[in-house]
């Protein structure tokens, strides 16, 4: 930390300031000018002890990673529907998982409110897709054919 003509710690942004031994220390929540380190998201500890396997204290991401793997594979198979909506409850889980538990290992990647409203959102539109598609849907929206008539239409 650079000193002025008398010796004292000069403090070069408006939020740090010297300390009694003369370190400058963070006093607001602001972010500082440059980033010296990338914070981990909150929850991104282990999900279980550091003395367990790997794969026991990543359980919450593997279980989510399996679940939309079979999903995948019943895709694959040519059981669609059935698939599809395994991937999009294995995001939901996802996202109920983000939100009770306090520790999701890997399963962290953002805040836990970015995580949740995305694993929430894309594990929902997966699911109401699942639920529409073609031939005989499960689910029928009256709009969504005029919709798609107009702007096709035009």
């Amino acid at each position: 930390m650079p000193a002025d003509e008398s010796g004292e710690p000069q403090v070069r942004d408006a939020i740090s300031a010297p300390d009694a031994q003369g370190r400058t220390r963070r006093i607001t929540r602001r972010f500082p000018l440059f980033t010296k380190d990338t914070a981990r998201p909150e929850g991104g500890g282990r999900a279980a002890g550091s003395d367990a396997p790997a794969p026991a204290r990543q359980w919450p991401v593997l279980v989510v990673l399996s679940a939309v793997a079979l999903g995948l594979l019943l895709v694959a198979f040519d059981v669609t529907r059935a698939g599809l909506l395994l991937i999009g409850a294995a995001l939901l889980a996802g996202a109920v998982m983000r939100w009770t538990l306090p520790g999701v290992g890997m399963l962290a990647v953002r805040s836990r409110f970015t995580d949740i409203v995305t694993y929430g959102v894309l594990g929902l539109v997966i699911v109401l897709l699942a639920l529409m598609v073609q031939p005989e849907p499960w689910l029928r929206v009256p709009f969504l054919k005029d919709t798609l008539h107009f702007t096709v239409s035009n």
